[in-house]
């Protein structure tokens, strides 16, 4: 691995890639989008993109990515999912379909569409563990937070605790537990890099 330019992955089935590829760029990163093992086994780390959880576990095994991806994220593989990369990652997901594959990458219990269909879709500015500067502007779409983490998941983020937040206030949405970092949100379309510079960091100093 270069330290100046990672080479960091996107996994390309499904979701915002070609958004997370151009913050990646931004924040030092080379970037290649992941389809096939053979992809995975090059970069340094992967960012796994929101979308539909159940159909991208599907996809996963299609094309024979999920033990593989398994594997390198159990070896200490840098890896930040975002919205439904976030439910994958998460050792248990609640209200998702039987079928579900999880990539046990984090030790949290994660609840599907936890701030309700797509027309509920929430924003807020939240305080960020790690991230200098002003608020982070976090867009929540059919987003899932955090029930429950288990020892060693550090809490970066919770919804603040206000009466227009509701049933969302307080919830944590940022956790990351060693290599493995992961959002309820969509950094990715802000135009904030921030998150995914901490992220090019986590790689570097892997």
């Amino acid at each position: 691995m270069s330290q100046a330019q990672p080479l960091v992955g996107v996994l390309a089935l499904q979701g915002d890639v070609r958004e997370h590829a151009a913050m990646l760029e931004h924040a030092g990163a080379r970037v290649l989008p992941v389809r096939r093992p053979a992809e995975l086994s090059e970069v340094d780390g992967l960012v796994l993109p929101g979308g539909e959880s159940t159909t991208m576990s599907r996809l996963l095994e299609s094309f024979e990515l999920l033990e593989p991806l398994r594997e390198r994220i159990g070896e200490g593989m840098p890896t930040f999912g975002s919205c439904a990369g976030m439910i994958l990652l998460a050792k248990q997901a609640l209200d998702g379909r039987p079928d579900q594959r999880q990539l046990d990458g984090l030790d949290i219990v994660v609840r599907r569409n936890a701030f309700g269909r797509q027309v509920d879709s929430f924003e807020g500015d939240l305080q960020f563990d790690g991230i200098d500067g002003d608020p982070l502007h976090a867009v929540f779409i059919r987003a899932p937070w955090v029930e429950k983490t288990g020892d060693g998941v550090e809490v970066l983020a919770r919804v603040p605790d206000t009466a227009d937040a509701g049933d969302a206030a307080a919830r944590i949405v940022a956790v990351r537990q060693a290599a493995v970092l992961a959002t309820a949100f969509h950094p990715e379309i802000t135009g904030d890099e921030r998150v995914h510079r901490l992220f090019v960091r986590m790689v570097r100093d892997a």
